[in-house]
């Protein structure tokens, strides 16, 4: 079930429509489960795309699901700079090519806030995006329902959104 050794270093590419650029940032491989691979980010992890980078003042870990879902989840410790504890964002589905982790983003996403708050957001960008970039009509379809589904998933606690990360972050943390 394990994809690759624990505390394997695993990069994650995250471009936009037609290639362009974004985020890129290296994680550590925690395990699976039947959610699929739990990825960790220690604080520390450095972020970057172009015109901005930081390196993270929290730990977060993510799941990338295993039935071709459009969307990549992480979980977040809560700190001053974070602003969700859980943040989906729509993409299409994640592929590996060896350690590297490719997908594409596309603009919506899944929040639930620190007071319990869920919604969906980035929407005037998703509109924007769809003329700017010129998304087909299957992919707004694909990301609309992919947004709804995490949404109710998120909003009625279904796995992962139940709890489930608490047993990764002890994983990261033992990896120390």
């Amino acid at each position: 079930m394990e994809r690759f050794e624990v505390g394997r270093p695993i990069t994650v590419e995250m471009t936009k429509w037609g290639g362009r650029p974004h985020w890129r940032w290296t994680g550590l491989y925690l395990g699976a489960d039947e959610q699929g691979d739990w990825l960790g980010y220690p604080a520390g992890t450095h972020y970057a795309r172009p015109g901005k980078a930081f390196d993270a003042d929290w730990v977060s870990v993510g799941v990338v699901p295993r039935h071709d879902a459009a969307h990549l989840t992480v979980f977040n410790r809560p700190n001053a700079t974070v602003r969700a504890e859980i943040y989906v964002d729509m993409a299409t589905p994640p592929e590996w090519d060896g350690d590297v982790l490719r997908s594409i983003d596309l603009d919506l996403d899944v929040v639930r806030r620190w007071d319990g708050t869920v919604e969906i957001v980035d929407q005037d960008e998703f509109e924007a995006h769809q003329i700017a970039y010129g998304y087909p009509p299957e992919i707004i379809t694909m990301t609309e329902e992919s947004a709804e589904r995490v949404y109710a998933a998120v909003s009625g606690g279904s796995a992962p959104y139940d709890g489930s990360a608490e047993r990764w972050f002890g994983a990261l943390a033992a990896l120390g």
